[in-house]
């Protein structure tokens, strides 16, 4: 049967996964019957949820003759290094981009680490049935996008497709609006070439993703590049350097089948399997036969931009909701999310209580974060920084991002001041139909962190920001942080609807009558600069006297703010801490008694 490797990229949103579900359907992968949910390629809980997909995933369909191996890859860019170690196994790309959003960053991001791979792509330009599409002018975009990223006149020679991938069409010409995704199937047969690999050297194999099995322990994925695996086969896996890792035997060889890894005896050259049998080999290794001494080349990977401590939990309601609480069991989960994923490092500081973790922005962090919480973890995040560099001349370095944000043109000035003030230059601003605004800023990371919560507010809800890392640039020096306050319980106990309503004058609460507090917990944002110890535990002193005016009337407040874990990292400063348990997520100071605070402050001053 001959085989065909193609990847589908594109920014998130834009449909891949759901294109992917149509393929399923029209290649007889599913029956008729079968019950299949919506995108079926999100496959993890959080993906689910959000409606993104966050690990690359490969799939198996077959088409008159021939299979089709796709990868579905992440569309955001804090995934990246997932998609530079997969697009290594495919022969070609599938660029999908939205008819009305056209080429947005994180396209830009994926599109440039594929044709500078040599990959020639099938531009798809999907919801073509929107009402407010542009598809010529999408076009023109794509193809602008290519020449600004180098491509050769070999892959500026694109073959377009028109589709609409929840609909399950697709055609030659913008006016198509029924049919199937035949022609599709047949453009990726007729313009992706067939693997580039040697079916009589001996056997050769580079790992690009690594998985956990109950039963099976570590299984490693990537492609055949040459000679065939059998099962039980004798073989050692080789580091970049070509030291041996390890020895083993291939115990189970899987191939995959549509949504199913199915067990097979053998693999040839040019198919994407898994292997499983052994126990330390990792990403970037080479498995081989034992005869093989050079190792693959494996792609190199962007270094992580941003980083943040995870500690133990030492606040005083530490271990009453999470089962997974010691720096041991913390350490062992955070190095074995490093082993798998290779955008993130990992360093223990000299207490071995806490974890400096970077990656690639605060969406992968939040991630981690969030999957670790739901396993039964308690930990103390710490606000998130920007990993420096110094340049040639010895000059501090930090990394910048291309911001792209499409906004209503009556919010486009405030959007320029604010940014402004976190020191990003305009780079481009044209109108994007629509009575919208595209505008495109270079912008230091670390002026960011924090602001897309505000950006919502300030467009009331309809700002869409995208972001993509750029470049490490000159220091841009300060950059103001939070301007507000924030409101400290100067006390242990439940907050009480009587003390929280005079405290409401004095900013906005994240607390509720009856939630426990501790000594040290924020409990809201003061309305002025400086933070402030308030008593929310104070109760109603009763007498034998009737209160007169009416004082007695029911206490009414304003439902408190409840943020999600992405905002609360964001919104913290340099003293304070995110307490994130399975059930709850919390905001403090690091130091929980004032007076060690007061010294902290007195010693940063100084």
């Amino acid at each position: 049967m001959s085989l065909r490797n193609v990847a589908i990229i594109a920014h998130v949103d834009h449909g891949k996964t759901t294109l992917v579900d149509q393929l399923f359907r029209q290649s007889g992968t599913f029956r008729d019957n079968q019950r299949v949910e919506e995108r079926a390629m999100d496959s993890n809980d959080l993906e689910k949820e959000r409606g993104i997909t966050i690990l690359a995933k490969c799939t198996s369909i077959e088409w008159e003759g021939t299979r089709i191996n796709i990868v579905d890859t992440p569309g955001h860019a804090d995934f990246g290094g997932e998609v530079e170690r997969i697009l290594s196994m495919v022969d070609g790309v599938i660029l999908l981009v939205d008819s009305s959003e056209g080429a947005m960053p994180q396209t830009k991001f994926v599109t440039g680490k594929a044709l500078a791979l040599g990959l020639r792509p099938i531009v798809v330009v999907n919801k073509i049935d929107r009402a407010d599409e542009r598809t010529q002018e999408v076009l023109d975009e794509v193809f602008d996008l290519f020449v600004s990223l180098d491509a050769t006149d070999e892959q500026l020679d694109f073959p377009v497709l028109f589709a609409s991938g929840r609909n399950g069409y697709a055609g030659d010409e913008p006016t198509v609006r029924e049919g199937t995704l035949r022609p599709l199937f047949q453009k990726i047969v007729d313009h992706v070439p067939a693997p580039k690999a040697d079916p009589d050297g001996p056997f050769k194999f580079l790992v690009t993703l690594l998985d956990r099995d109950n039963f099976l322990g570590r299984i490693l994925t990537g492609l055949v590049a040459s000679g065939t695996v059998k099962t039980n086969m004798q073989v050692h896996a080789l580091d970049s350097d070509g030291n041996v890792v390890e020895t083993g035997r291939a115990s189970k060889i899987m191939a995959f089948r549509g949504l199913e890894r199915v067990p097979v005896d053998e693999a040839k050259a040019g198919d994407i399997i898994s292997i499983a049998g052994l126990t330390t080999a990792t990403v970037a290794n080479t498995i081989a036969d034992i005869s093989v001494t050079e190792p693959l080349h494996a792609q190199p990977i962007d270094p992580p931009t941003l980083s943040m401590r995870f500690a133990v939990n030492d606040s005083p309601m530490a271990g009453r909701e999470g089962t997974k609480v010691t720096s041991r069991m913390i350490r062992d989960r955070l190095f074995r999310e490093a082993e798998s994923n290779v955008a993130i490092k990992i360093t223990e500081s000299a207490d071995r209580d806490s974890f400096e973790v970077a990656g690639r922005g605060e969406l992968q962090l939040g991630v981690l974060i969030e999957t670790m919480r739901r396993e039964g973890f308690e930990l103390g995040i710490s606000r998130p920084r920007v990993l420096f560099q110094t340049d040639e001349a010895g000059g501090k370095t930090e990394p910048y991002e291309t911001v792209v944000i499409d906004v209503d043109e009556e919010h486009s000035g405030t959007v320029v001041e604010k940014m402004s003030i976190r020191k990003g230059e305009l780079t481009d601003m044209r109108p994007s139909g629509g009575g919208k605004t595209r505008i495109t800023f270079s912008a230091p990371s670390r002026g960011l962190i924090g602001y897309h919560g505000e950006f919502l507010s300030d467009t009331r809800g309809t700002g869409i920001m995208n972001r993509l890392f750029e470049k490490y640039g000159p220091h841009k020096g300060n950059i103001e942080g939070r301007k507000n306050g924030v409101l400290i319980s100067n006390g242990a106990g439940e907050a009480n609807a009587y003390a929280l309503g005079p405290l409401e004058d004095r900013g906005i609460l994240m607390v509720e009558p009856g939630e426990a507090l501790y000594e040290g917990m924020i409990i809201g944002e003061n309305a002025k600069t400086d933070d402030l110890e308030v008593n929310p535990m104070k109760a109603k002193q009763l007498t034998n006297f009737r209160a007169s005016g009416g004082k007695d009337d029911a206490i009414r407040l304003t439902p408190p703010w409840k943020m999600t874990l992405e905002q609360a990292i964001a919104y913290i400063d340099d003293d304070e801490l995110v307490e994130v348990t399975p059930k709850s997520i919390r905001l403090r100071k690091r130091h929980l008694d004032p007076h060690e605070r007061k010294k902290a402050s007195r010693a940063k001053a100084a």
